[in-house]
């Protein structure tokens, strides 16, 4: 094990443990706007809100970056790492968009599924967060987020076997493939942020 003399910046992992809780509250009113009754205009708005959020948390971590002589981590791994949690918020917050500019009134039951593993993907990458400063037990995080992108993955196909069953109309099919695609993104998305914490465990390893 190679020796660290890196000052102490916990400013850092405050910043990426932030940028994580706003996954948690996205996929939460991702969840809230693809369940039936709900005001989609008003779950519309707090995603954007929540998405703006997310976004002055990242640029918040590329400042401190370009602010910091020394970094607890790569530079590269760290814009990599703060891109990727910004991506996952980027496609939820698209799904939500599409289902209102679309004006769907009801998904296929599969899609509670996708719904399900990023709400378990958001809650297992905000509880990961924090073990960055000493890079414990993170090997169980990308596992299992391997594990559930790999579920996500199976429901994804079995959604669009559904949609071309010829149970849909063309028009529906083409808007809810749509929506499917950017639930699948969000999935993919966990899945680069997990990998990138993968690379930056072993790197300081």
């Amino acid at each position: 094990m190679r020796l660290k003399f890196r000052p102490v910046d916990s400013s850092f992992y405050d910043l990426f443990s932030e940028a994580a809780n706003h996954l948690v509250v996205g996929s939460q009113l991702l969840s809230e706007m693809l369940s039936v009754g709900n005001s989609k205009a008003e779950i519309a708005q707090r995603m954007r809100e929540a998405e703006h959020a997310a976004d002055e948390t990242t640029h918040s971590i590329i400042r401190r970056v370009n602010s910091t002589f020394v970094t607890p981590f790569d530079r590269e791994d760290i814009y990599s790492l703060a891109s990727a949690l910004d991506d996952v918020m980027d496609m939820m917050d698209e799904a939500v968009d599409l289902v209102l500019l679309y004006e769907v009134t009801s998904l296929p039951p599969e899609t509670t599924q996708q719904v399900e593993v990023l709400q378990r993907c958001a809650e297992l990458t905000a509880a990961a967060m924090p073990k960055l400063e000493s890079m414990g037990s993170l090997d169980e995080y990308w596992i299992e987020i391997n594990r559930l992108e790999n579920t996500g993955d199976k429901s994804y196909r079995r959604i669009l076997a559904n949609l071309f069953s010829g149970e849909f109309e063309a028009l529906e099919v083409m808007k809810l493939k749509d929506i499917v695609e950017s639930l699948e993104g969000a999935i993919d998305a966990f899945e680069k942020v997990a990998n990138i914490v993968e690379q930056i465990a072993v790197k300081e390893s």
